[in-house]
């Protein structure tokens, strides 16, 4: 069985997109996004500065145009459904999801994705916040001491490692007194993601979210605030589109539970796991969490082909027919 992930906010880099623009037709599709975005994706993905580039505002729609024309390219032209058995992203990485599973289209997600990213850009400018890596520990004593610091833990992401978020004097407490056998990483991020102080933000994208065209998934597409699949959520099938929208404005505000996606994907029996551009982080969490579970990250064009070898192997079979195929 094959997953598809999406990367989160954080996984962006220098010149990510200038691979990419050398593959014909994605100059004219970056063209697109960036019309539905109204930002220069293509000069943000090629020549702006990590600093430019940290900009939630800016982030957030570059992170998620650069894993749908991953999506476009490993497909192309096949439909998803056709290709892969379930899909899943991490915070923001999860409207790049719901566009790989036709809940939205590339263009519609992109456009979506740059309301989100305002509202929480303006949020987080409201009030100063932060994030921590907290790495290590016991499960309970990291969380214990993760509210002991008055923080909120914005990322749960399994293999030890969970995202404390919340004011910058919770930060610094939490980092002066780590838990047993961990230690605290405070991150360069722009405010307290996923946590009340983002409020503001889920009620502006709410009101943007109001009337949003979408369509059902056609790939089973999993719920980062519990892993669910939105078939289970909703009991009709994958899911209904409306759900998916639902629970993307809720996001803002609530803990991402990459632990239990993940926990998912392996109850599924997924055998074979892709991440889309900027792959990385999430195959590096899956080496960790899932173990026997093969693994592709999708950096560069020259990733497809690995990743169009494994989903060979892997899409729509089981754990037994993989292992006797590989044996």
């Amino acid at each position: 069985m094959l997953a598809v992930v999406c990367p989160g906010q954080g996984s962006q880099s220098p010149g990510m997109l200038s691979p990419w623009l050398e593959v014909p037709g994605v100059a004219e599709r970056l063209a697109a996004f960036s019309e539905a975005a109204g930002i220069d994706l293509a000069t943000h993905g090629t020549t702006s500065d990590a600093e430019t580039i940290k900009d939630t505002a800016i982030a957030q729609p570059l992170l998620v145009a650069t894993a749908i024309l991953a999506a476009e390219n490993l497909l192309d032209g096949t439909a998803a459904a056709d290709a892969i058995d379930v899909t899943a992203g991490h915070s923001v990485g999860e409207l790049s999801a719901a566009a790989v599973a036709g809940v939205l289209t590339g263009e519609s997600a992109v456009r979506l994705v740059t309301h989100r990213a305002k509202a929480m850009a303006t949020a987080a400018a409201a009030a100063p916040s932060g994030m921590a890596a907290v790495l290590g520990g016991e499960p309970e004593a990291v969380l214990a001491a993760i509210e002991a610091a008055g923080l909120w833990p914005a990322n749960v992401n399994g293999a030890g490692q969970v995202v404390a978020a919340g004011s910058p004097e919770g930060i610094e407490k939490l980092t002066a007194n780590p838990p047993e056998r961990a230690r605290v990483r405070p991150l360069q991020v722009a405010g307290a993601f996923h946590t009340p102080f983002m409020e503001p933000a889920r009620d502006e994208f709410a009101a943007v979210l109001d009337g949003w065209k979408s369509a059902d998934p056609t790939v089973t597409l999993l719920s980062n605030a519990d892993g669910r699949s939105y078939g289970q959520i909703s009991g009709e099938g994958d899911g209904a589109g409306a759900d998916v929208l639902q629970r993307l404005g809720a996001q803002v505000v609530a803990p991402v539970r990459w632990d239990l996606c993940q926990e998912t994907l392996v109850t599924l029996g997924v055998t074979g796991l892709i991440e889309l551009a900027p792959g990385g982080v999430l195959t590096g969490l899956a080496r960790r969490a899932m173990r026997g579970v093969e693994t592709v990250a999708v950096k560069t064009p020259e990733d497809l082909d690995a990743a169009l070898e494994l989903a060979s192997r892997h899409h729509g079979t089981t754990p037994t027919e993989t292992e006797e195929t590989t044996a």
